[in-house]
């Protein structure tokens, strides 16, 4: 994806897009609705042809051979819309057509995995079955690449956690996946890297591992008495995240490096509980989103 842009007006669509995605990478793709996620994805789809710039995938033009693509990528959409007359066995034959792939045993294992039986007509399926659906046959022709828009939408709690299993799997397998999701636990039990788009721009990129080992440590620490919880805010002010008088306890953000300056300034004061508070991927991106609104668009950086 080299500077995607691609502008509908009134602030909707995508601008100056990039990212890439090694082979054997799961890439998460994180974001409120309207942000540019389902934008993007299209985009790679060749659906949509960009103002500017341009996407690819396996080295081929998104928008100038689409055909290829749909050929050699699985596409799991945001909103599954189905033919209504056929049956759920009727859509599989016609999309192995498509794609000229006829793995009948993987079939079998991905409609035995997700407890499907497609032989209902599609019309009268649950919203979770027609899921269940979709995300078979994105994954029957067993391609190297992969596109998932909220592949889990609609799905019940057991069968979110057997899709997450799943794709562990895919992705010891070394499939590249695009993983487009708003669930947070999804995002994080996969992906090497994640994301941020925001008002159709990537604000953040981050690998999923510097969130959780960031150089900078955010503690929660209750005090046994107020004159030790007075004396402390005015000695770390700018350091303080949260303050509870009621509770006589902090929250402080410190880098590694001033680890050792506030262990110093504890030492001296009755400390009934300190905790390292771990930083989630949820944690992460509403912090950001929250500096962003504060400094007018200008989050952290990594």
């Amino acid at each position: 994806m080299d500077r995607l842009t691609k502008d509908y007006g009134h602030g909707r669509g995508v601008f100056g897009v990039s990212f890439e995605i090694a082979k054997g990478e799961v890439f998460g793709f994180v974001g409120p609705n309207g942000a540019g996620k389902t934008t993007t994805i299209r985009h790679l789809m060749g659906f949509s042809a960009p103002a500017a710039g341009q996407a690819s995938i396996l080295g081929l033009n998104c928008w100038k051979h689409p055909s290829q693509i749909l050929r050699r990528v699985g596409y799991l959409p945001g909103e599954i819309a189905l033919p209504e007359g056929l049956t759920g066995t009727q859509f599989i034959r016609f999309m192995q057509g498509l794609r000229g792939s006829h793995d009948e045993e993987r079939l079998k294992n991905l409609l035995d995995r997700f407890q499907l039986d497609p032989r209902g007509k599609t019309k009268r399926m649950s919203l979770g079955d027609k899921r269940k659906l979709a995300v078979v046959v994105a994954f029957m022709a067993d391609p190297d690449v992969l596109l998932l828009d909220e592949p889990t939408s609609g799905l019940d709690p057991i069968m979110q956690e057997r899709f997450v299993d799943f794709m562990r799997q895919e992705k010891q397998r070394g499939k590249t996946i695009l993983l487009s999701s708003h669930l947070f636990s999804e995002v994080e039990a996969v992906c090497d890297r994640i994301a941020i788009i925001k008002d159709g721009e990537i604000v953040s990129t981050v690998r999923t591992t510097d969130i959780h080992h960031s150089e900078s440590k955010t503690y929660r620490i209750t005090f046994g008495a107020m004159v030790d919880f007075r004396s402390f805010l005015t000695s770390f002010e700018q350091a303080v995240t949260f303050a509870d008088q009621d509770e006589e306890c902090v929250e402080v953000q410190i880098s590694d490096s001033d680890a050792n300056h506030l262990i110093r300034q504890l030492a001296g004061c009755q400390v009934t509980g300190f905790k390292e508070q771990k930083t989630s991927l949820e944690d992460y991106f509403l912090s950001f989103y929250e500096t962003t609104a504060q400094e007018g668009g200008n989050g952290p950086h990594h």
